[in-house]
């Protein structure tokens, strides 16, 4: 099985936040205008992580939660915009099939094996995770259904 703490840290080393989640003085937009931001960005297909760096940068929108008081993919499933697979999902397959078409390459990279192992098994584990969860209907991973979707 693939070490799950392969890596030193904890809880205290993850990133967060480190300004108040609350709408600050200067910001002056309604929240039924920062919904409709997301929902143009979301139809022109961006993903929600994607969103929150746009809505930052070119908007000055600094926390959507904070502002409408619901989470980004809250309001994009409010607008009935559904991503079919979940956007760490995703990047999780593409790093896969980055892997594996460097290992066609290179199949002595013994350490691209080892982290490519890694990498299939979180996916698994969070196949496994959206699938009890309802948002996949028992669908499974493999390597090949994975280059076709990243395509």
């Amino acid at each position: 099985m693939v070490r799950l703490h392969t890596r030193k840290g904890g809880k205290s080393k993850r990133s967060k936040k480190h300004y108040p989640r609350e709408v600050p003085s200067w910001f002056d937009m309604d929240p039924s205008e920062v919904e409709a931001n997301v929902e143009k960005l979301a139809r022109e297909g961006y993903s929600p992580a994607k969103i929150g760096v746009v809505l930052r940068d070119k908007y000055s929108i600094p926390d959507v939660k904070a502002i409408t008081g619901k989470k980004l993919v809250l309001i994009m499933e409010e607008k009935n915009i559904k991503q079919q697979y979940p956007a760490d999902l995703l990047d999780l397959m593409k790093r896969a099939v980055r892997m594996r078409k460097h290992l066609g390459a290179n199949g002595s990279d013994v350490s691209n094996k080892e982290r490519l192992r890694r990498v299939e098994s979180k996916i698994r584990r969070l196949v496994k995770y959206y699938n009890k969860a309802g948002r996949l209907n028992n669908w499974r991973y493999t390597p090949e259904h994975a280059a076709l979707l990243v395509k």
